[in-house]
């Protein structure tokens, strides 16, 4: 069984599988491809990616890859504490720019399924945090892109100090939300 929730981001889904627990510890099914097709999410995951972030604070992002390689991610947690964002970057999106967090955590099981045309980042809660995410498409780094964790106008509470974030130089660098020509286009379904 698997519980599925909407976020303040149309399309942006919030994961809950079950757990089966006793003695040992508990098992849970992260994703089965059928039971998610018969719920209306029909993704094709083709790679999973691994990170483990030593320290606290740590920021990843934000984060996207442009078509033709654009992906899909289902985010969570194997060990420690993250908050995992997701941004709108649909050109007409009534949402563009707005953004929504979720506590992912080894303990609390969670994911989060952030779909193509939205930024991806997150913030390690705690040490030795370990995120694992499934993609829809290959990893592609001509279709890299990135925007600034910090961006002002997008005002991502990221619930720590940002000038104390554990960055990349890629992150650290990056350009600014209004900057970004956006190749992604809302769909008004």
């Amino acid at each position: 069984m698997l519980s599925i929730s909407e976020t303040a981001l149309p399309d942006v889904l919030l994961l809950q599988p079950q757990r089966f627990s006793d003695a040992r510890g508990y098992f849970a099914e992260t994703w089965n491809r059928k039971r998610m097709s018969e719920v209306g999410l029909d993704v094709d995951f083709v790679q999973d990616n691994l990170s483990l972030s030593a320290r606290a604070g740590t920021v990843r992002g934000l984060h996207f890859q442009a078509p033709p390689n654009a992906q899909d991610k289902l985010v969570r947690c194997g060990r420690g504490r993250l908050l995992d964002i997701a941004v709108d970057i649909r050109k007409g999106s009534p949402m563009f720019g707005r953004w929504v967090g979720a506590e992912l955590s080894s303990e609390n099981g969670r994911q989060l399924l952030i779909p193509k045309g939205f930024l991806h980042g997150f913030v390690t809660l705690e040490p030795d945090t370990e995120v694992i995410y499934k993609c829809s498409d290959y990893y592609a780094s001509e279709s890299e892109r990135v925007v600034r964790f910090d961006d002002p106008r997008i005002g991502i509470d990221w619930t720590i100090d940002p000038s104390t974030a554990v960055l990349s130089q890629r992150d650290a660098e990056a350009p600014f939300l209004c900057d970004l020509e956006t190749p992604f286009v809302w769909d008004e379904r």
